[in-house]
């Protein structure tokens, strides 16, 4: 069944219905994808030791906000 397939058969759902499969598709897009997020602890990891190291600087908040 193709999305436009699922799109139409949704349509045709009860208002209440249709808020219940579209709260479910947007709580899926907020799962944590735990790939991602091993990722991103690797490369916070990189930048805070380069940063302890004198590797690089860090940007006033102020700076960063304007």
């Amino acid at each position: 069944m193709s999305s436009k397939d699922i799109l139409k058969q949704a349509l045709k759902l009860k208002p209440d219905e249709r808020f219940i499969v579209v709260e479910g598709i947007l709580k899926s897009l907020d799962e944590p994808d735990s790939s991602l997020e091993s990722i991103w602890v690797e490369e916070a990891e990189k930048r805070l030791k380069a940063y302890r190291e004198g590797k690089t600087k860090g940007i006033p908040l102020e700076k960063v906000f304007k």
